[in-house]
């Protein structure tokens, strides 16, 4: 599993299910069509992705079935904001405060996140290097 282990993995996993859950609460709080809205849905979007992709690396399944090279290539800056955002965050906060605490579980979930998407769109450039 990339060096991670099934607990970490896991703990991704639930953390970035809890981050889809309240950007979908920070979306509806935007009107449709609003720059705030759209990084909403783009988050959202890399989110489901990321999700998808630790659940298919605790499965062992294969990601390449299931995205299309641009779907991951569109998913790897809002990824990347997140990561950037949060680390800024965290370091304004106390530490074994509530919020530090879940800075640093999303933040581990995210740095678990990239480097899979990076796989992903690895392993599909490889799968359609051999198909042309």
């Amino acid at each position: 599993m990339n060096g991670f282990t099934k607990k970490d993995m896991e703990e991704a996993f639930l953390a970035i299910t809890s981050m889809i859950s309240r950007t979908e609460n920070a979306k509806d709080k935007f009107v449709q069509g609003t720059s705030q809205h759209t990084l909403q849905t783009n988050r959202l979007k890399a989110l489901a992705i990321a999700s998808s992709l630790i659940s298919k690396e605790l499965s062992e399944g294969d990601v390449t079935e299931y995205y299309v090279k641009d779907d991951l290539e569109r998913a790897l800056a809002p990824i990347a904001s997140l990561i950037s955002k949060s680390e800024k965050a965290q370091q304004k906060l106390v530490p074994g405060t509530w919020q530090h605490t879940m800075l640093g579980n999303n933040l581990k979930a995210l740095y678990i996140a990239s480097p899979l998407l990076t796989k992903a769109l690895s392993e599909i450039s490889a799968s359609k290097g051999q198909v042309e």
